[in-house]
């Protein structure tokens, strides 16, 4: 079922590499800026716009579940692609925006597995429910 997916993923890719480009040209380096973080949100927006309006059967949907799945280890990979050495060799801006960026992110990881989960009840509620 995942290969149903595959279409809308491509266009979504294909847009998302396109932003990328021309947002790294604009800011002038000679990369893409974003382009699997923009493809990502774009299959995000797209599927649920889809999804409400009916237009999404459910082998695609299924499809688009597999995609999303899938999503770090693709972008792990696309992230090995990139010149680490000559951004280390550029100074130590990109180590530390690395560092705080992780820093950062464990930082959150408290708040993020709060999201969504009940607090303590208590008996009295128990009983309430």
């Amino acid at each position: 079922m995942a290969i149903y997916g595959t279409a809308l993923l491509a266009a979504c890719v294909l847009i998302g590499l396109f932003i990328g480009d021309v947002l790294g040209s604009a800011i002038g380096v000679k990369a893409n800026v974003g382009g699997v973080g923009f493809s990502m949100l774009l299959l995000i927006f797209a599927s649920e716009y889809l999804r409400k309006r009916d237009l999404l059967p459910t082998p695609t949907k299924e499809g688009v579940h597999f995609w999303s799945a899938i999503y770090i280890p693709v972008v792990v990979a696309m992230a090995a692609q990139q010149n680490v050495v000559a951004a280390v060799k550029g100074g130590p801006a990109a180590i530390l925006a690395g560092v705080l960026a992780t820093a950062v992110c464990f930082a959150l990881i408290p708040a993020i597995a709060r999201i969504g989960t009940k607090g303590p009840t208590t008996d009295a509620q128990t009983i309430a429910e």
